[in-house]
């Protein structure tokens, strides 16, 4: 199947009630915000490894929507695999041609790697592949709290120094106080925060190695990367992640105005419209005149959840050549 053929950009709308959208590593898991003014964050990677979580529950982990970036593997077994499929160089080394051939292997087997684009030179070189979808840090409408709750656990784990057995953690407990086989911990979350984020995918770097178009991010990859949107809040719950959906999807597809239909072909390729025309939106903070979409919030006070929230659609708003789809 051949590469898309226009340009998109999206505006990708979910929130979470009661969890932890994000945690921050450098700051003991808490929540991801900005200091300065106490808005929420979601990391592009956090979205990413959703994507990526649906895709290979949805197909199995079988090519052609295979995942490159697995949990706990290397990823140079993959590369490896490549060269070996392709006749290539296993061992590293490989001149131009074997790389080339590799990297379209890998974009044939891996829907991540067509899509978000990788970095493949780490062990035997495969090159680089710039990913045609690329997804900005979200943000919160509004200011969120992060809180940091106490929670008992009613168990320890406590490794027991020469214990060799179940019977000698038996005896260990035995010798314990009731109060000494429980302890305290701590558990990060928000209220509630709804979340923006933007995204863009570029028909020019959709396009597949040369005489390959199975390497091409195509039609279908787009259809299973919209449903991925959609859907990986309802494959990806836990108990730190609270309740997450996904609360709107708007799609922008440039399809270009010229009436000769190559020129519109190349319209539809480079846009019709800058990115920030169509993605900039109006809030209850911020009023835009030209603004597709509107996100307001309905009441007074703190929001607690998406019903607090309106969302307007502008469509007589949009610049010529471009078409709104709500996937």
């Amino acid at each position: 199947m051949s590469a898309i053929q226009n340009r998109y950009e999206f505006l990708y709308l979910f929130d979470c009630e009661n969890g932890n959208p994000n945690g921050d590593p450098d700051a003991g898991n808490s929540p991801r915000i900005d200091p300065e003014d106490m808005h929420g964050l979601v990391s592009d990677v956090a979205l990413k490894r959703r994507v990526r979580n649906y895709i290979q529950i949805a197909f199995g982990n079988e090519a052609p929507n295979a995942i490159f970036v697995e949990h706990a593997t290397n990823l140079n077994k993959s590369i490896t695999a490549a060269h070996v499929a392709t006749g290539g160089a296993p061992g590293g080394g490989g001149n131009q041609r074997q790389v080339t051939k590799a990297r379209g292997w890998m974009r044939e087997q891996f829907f991540d790697v067509r899509t978000f684009g990788a970095v493949m030179s780490t062990g035997p070189n495969a090159g680089q592949v710039r990913g045609p979808v690329q997804i900005a840090f979200s943000r919160s409408i509004d200011p969120i709290l992060p809180m940091d709750a106490s929670i008992t656990r009613m168990a320890v784990a406590e490794k027991v120094t020469g214990a060799k057995s179940v019977a000698d953690y038996e005896a260990w407990e035995e010798k314990q106080e009731e109060d000494k086989l429980r302890t305290m911990g701590r558990k990060a979350l928000i209220p509630y925060g709804l979340f923006v984020a933007k995204g863009f995918i570029s028909a020019h770097l959709a396009q597949g190695e040369k005489d390959n178009q199975k390497a091409a991010f195509n039609e279908t990859d787009l259809d299973n990367l919209l449903a991925a949107l959609k859907g990986m809040w309802d494959h990806d719950r836990s108990a730190s992640k609270g309740v997450m959906s996904c609360r709107g999807l708007y799609v922008f597809k440039h399809v270009g105005t010229d009436t000769d239909p190559v020129q519109r072909v190349r319209q539809a390729m480079l846009g019709c419209a800058p990115a920030q025309r169509l993605l900039d939106f109006s809030t209850h903070h911020r009023e835009l005149a030209d603004s597709i979409i509107d996100i307001r919030k309905v009441i007074d006070g703190s929001p607690r959840s998406f019903a607090d929230y309106a969302v307007t659609v502008h469509r007589d708003r949009l610049p010529a050549g471009v078409e709104l789809l709500t996937p």
